[in-house]
């Protein structure tokens, strides 16, 4: 029996939600990640990589999950931040109930389609629901260093 890489979860308890951007098209994801990086370290570019990776890892999060939405569904989609203590989410919500997030398999690494393996890999938990006709995939990463 092997488990799925992305099971159905609902969002875990107790975050905040902090802001949440509604995007139209791939367009806007260089303000997504300037505001991702603004809200994480205080700056909207990379100052300090060696103190930075944990936010990177949460900036590509962002940008492959909302770009999926993007590409499979139908905009608009809807990205937003979270937070709890040191421990920070993610979650892009698209009107795509039909499609639940379905990792690459069997096909040439050359064509793509292994965002949800790398998120997989760089978050601590994730995970996806369908609510009142929307769907929302998640993933929660841990701050290495007290935020700015």
């Amino acid at each position: 029996m092997t488990v799925a890489l992305w099971e159905p979860a609902r969002l875990p308890q107790g975050f905040r939600e902090l802001w949440c951007q509604e995007l139209h098209s791939l367009r806007e994801l260089a303000k997504l990640r300037a505001q991702l990086r603004a809200t994480l370290t205080g700056s909207p570019s990379v100052v300090h990589p060696e103190r930075e990776h944990w936010s990177e890892r949460l900036v590509l999060i962002a940008d492959e999950l909302t770009s999926n939405a993007l590409r499979h569904a139908h905009p608009p989609v809807a990205t937003a931040l979270s937070r709890t203590g040191d421990v920070w989410m993610v979650a892009v919500s698209d009107s795509s109930t039909g499609i639940p997030p379905e990792p690459a398999e069997g096909r040439d690494p050359g064509l793509g389609g292994f965002g949800l393996y790398l998120i997989a890999d760089l978050s601590m938990q994730h995970g996806w629901f369908h609510d009142r006709g929307a769907k929302t995939v998640w993933a929660a990463v841990r701050a290495d260093t007290a935020p700015a």
